[in-house]
């Protein structure tokens, strides 16, 4: 049977088309892009950027160690921020570290006198209508007291050395930084608190002092404790004068020593005026 011309064109066309799809054919290599995979949501918190003259509180602050930082009284910090004893502050809360600038005077507004407003007729009250007794507003009790804390001496008169060792470093008030007594000893010698008062900050939070202790012994006078190896108290305790707090260490320096500072008012002052001498 003779095959018609056409059909024989076709099969030729299906046989060649079958040869092709026998030849494997490689993509070069670096062709091959690979689509971006969907990258899951961060979970991380984008630091907030502090505004100058701030403070964000972090864990571990206290009123008392940013005051301390920033050569500030606790009272002052507190007044500016409105916050009242037992003086509570929050991880996230923005501190105000310096007051509001004065809004400026522009001298004396004057106002237009107000027009007249007509004065409605009084309405008579008739002598036989009794006007009814107000109902008496029974008495309240008078809202407690918050005692957050014992009453501190307002004058400390009794003062001990923190540790013994001879003085490494005297009280430099012109000096950048820290300003207060270096005292030189053995790690693990006992660091006992100087006065008697309430211990504010126990804690390694601030940069350069070690492991550092915070005492409040009035409303004036702060004294702190640096560079222990160990903390023996914590923020909230009672200390009397001569109590051991910590012991000796090298944390935040390069050698053995005790870091003593005192301050007025959140300013540093020489620590040999309160110390005992001979």
């Amino acid at each position: 049977m003779v095959m018609p011309v056409y059909m024989s064109g076709v099969v030729l066309l299906l046989v060649l088309l079958s040869a092709c799809s026998d030849v494997p054919v490689n993509a070069p290599v670096g062709s091959r892009v690979a689509m971006p995979r969907k990258q899951p949501a961060s979970t991380t918190i984008p630091a907030v950027a502090e505004k100058p003259g701030y403070h964000r509180v972090r864990r571990g602050d206290t009123l008392y160690s940013i005051a301390w930082q920033n050569g500030l009284n606790f009272h002052q910090l507190a007044e500016m921020n409105a916050i009242r004893a037992p003086y509570t502050i929050y991880v996230g809360q923005s501190l105000r570290l310096v007051p509001p600038a004065p809004s400026p005077v522009t001298g004396p507004v004057s106002t237009p006198n107000p027009a007249p407003r007509a004065i409605a007729s009084p309405v008579p009250i008739t002598r036989h209508d009794p006007v009814p007794a107000a109902a008496p507003v029974p008495a309240q009790a008078p809202e407690p007291e918050v005692t957050s804390e014992p009453a501190l001496p307002p004058v400390v008169s009794h003062w001990v050395w923190p540790t013994t060792g001879p003085l490494l470093r005297g009280y430099m008030p012109e000096a950048n930084g820290k300003k207060g007594i270096d005292i030189g000893g053995k790690a693990g010698q006992p660091i006992v608190s100087a006065a008697a008062g309430k211990v504010v900050y126990s804690g390694s939070g601030l940069v350069g002092y070690g492991r550092l202790i915070i005492i409040k012994h009035n409303d004036s006078l702060l004294s702190a404790y640096g560079h222990n190896s160990e903390l023996l108290v914590a923020e909230g305790d009672y200390v009397k004068a001569g109590q051991v707090i910590a012991k000796m260490g090298s944390s935040g320096t390069s050698s053995t020593r005790l870091y003593f500072e005192i301050r007025q008012d959140g300013k540093p002052v020489n620590p040999l005026r309160y110390l005992p001498h001979g």
